[in-house]
């Protein structure tokens, strides 16, 4: 398996903020969606600007390196990646079992045996041999898993998502009335422009 690299108008509805959903403020960024398996973090893009973690090549990298230091199944997989990155990144099981099952068809791992209704998986030597292929690419992966959980520890969001939580109710209150009027609106986006403009100077 070779490596590859791979302001608008302001619109309120009746029931305040257009697309208000509850989103995560952390080192990367907002977190909309999930971005596991091709994914936040690398050169590859997410609407919003988002950088991926790992794209699905990389994901498989990822994988089968935990595989060669013990047989795992895919829970403890998905567990294995979460910790590797401090918490700051975790593939879903609609990534990771495709993953998986890809890695199977090239050869690259094995049924080692079941746990219930789980089914761990052993390296193969065509998969010993793959990572040895790809070693430094797998090596750069890793760090790059780790400078997250790094990030992730030094990283106290909490003050953040009280703010714009905060500042969420403020504007829903603000213009989620009948008809806020326009001046009311253009006054609002203003405040908030300064604001992000004084937050991008900050040293």
């Amino acid at each position: 398996m070779r490596h590859r690299e791979g302001g608008g108008p302001h619109r309120f509805g009746r029931h305040g903020l257009r697309g208000s959903r509850h989103e995560d403020f952390g080192p990367e960024g907002w977190a909309g969606e999930e971005e596991a398996g091709e994914s936040p973090h690398h050169h590859h893009h997410h609407r919003g600007g988002r950088r991926r973690v790992l794209d699905s090549t990389e994901l498989r990298l990822v994988l089968l390196k935990l595989i060669a230091e013990a047989p795992r199944h895919g829970y403890e997989l998905i567990q294995a990646v979460g910790e590797r990155a401090g918490g700051g990144y975790g593939p879903s099981p609609g990534v990771v079992y495709p993953a998986l099952a890809m890695l199977e068809d090239m050869g690259f791992i094995v049924p080692a045996g079941e746990t219930g209704p789980r089914k761990a998986f052993a390296i193969t030597e065509a998969g010993e041999k793959d990572l040895a292929d790809n070693k430094a690419v797998v090596e750069a992966l890793f760090a790059r898993l780790a400078a997250l959980a790094d990030m992730q520890a030094r990283f106290d969001a909490a003050p953040v998502r009280r703010a714009m939580e905060n500042l969420r109710n403020v504007l829903r209150a603000t213009l989620g009335r009948e008809a806020p009027g326009k001046a009311r609106v253009h006054e609002v986006a203003a405040i908030l422009d300064t604001a992000a403009q004084q937050i991008e100077r900050l040293p």
